[in-house]
């Protein structure tokens, strides 16, 4: 049986993309409203197919507010990183979330850690996170789900930045 060349190969589907992410919040209820996140996340952007536990951590920036409630993840998708943030962005505002100030609490927060080994340095989109090496509330559970992968930037493993942060408020994990 002869092939049809204009269908064989099958075309490839869009590839997969990797997005380490970094769900949070200190007002409302933190634990309910990371998982609205995460079931929002699995139908808006794509399979979520790693999760850290949770994570009590001492606001950074401010400390006049309550501790937050982190968790990090790892979502499959085949959404590009500037379609990714604006679906984010759009959950973010579903749960509630309103941006009055920096730093300031609030009741869901979602940033894009690392997308693949990608490097973005546009004005809404920096990728890597910018302050990730800064900030031991987002290395320790992305370490725990991510502990050997590379920074695309600083090509150190999220494990080593780990032990190298100066950061030093409390990060417990629930």
């Amino acid at each position: 049986m002869a092939k049809n060349k204009d269908i064989w190969p099958p075309e490839k589907g869009p590839s997969m993309n990797k997005a380490y992410l970094l769900t949070g919040g200190n007002m409302g209820q933190p634990e309910v409203n990371l998982a609205l996140a995460l079931e929002l996340i699995e139908k808006h952007c794509g399979k979520v197919s790693a999760r850290s536990s949770l994570y009590e951590t001492a606001a950074w920036g401010r400390n006049d507010q309550p501790a937050f409630l982190n968790q990090a993840l790892l979502v499959e998708t085949r959404l590009e990183a500037g379609e990714l943030l604006s679906r984010l962005l759009e959950i973010e505002k579903s749960i509630g979330r309103v941006r009055l100030e920096k730093y300031g609490p609030r009741i869901i927060d979602i940033d894009i850690l690392l997308f693949n080994h990608d490097v973005y340095n546009e004005q809404h989109l920096k990728i890597p996170h910018p302050q990730l090496p800064n900030r031991r509330f987002a290395l320790t559970p992305l370490a725990e789900i991510a502990g050997n992968y590379k920074h695309p930037v600083l090509k150190k493993k999220i494990s080593q930045l780990l032990k190298e942060c100066a950061d030093r408020l409390a990060v417990n994990k629930l």
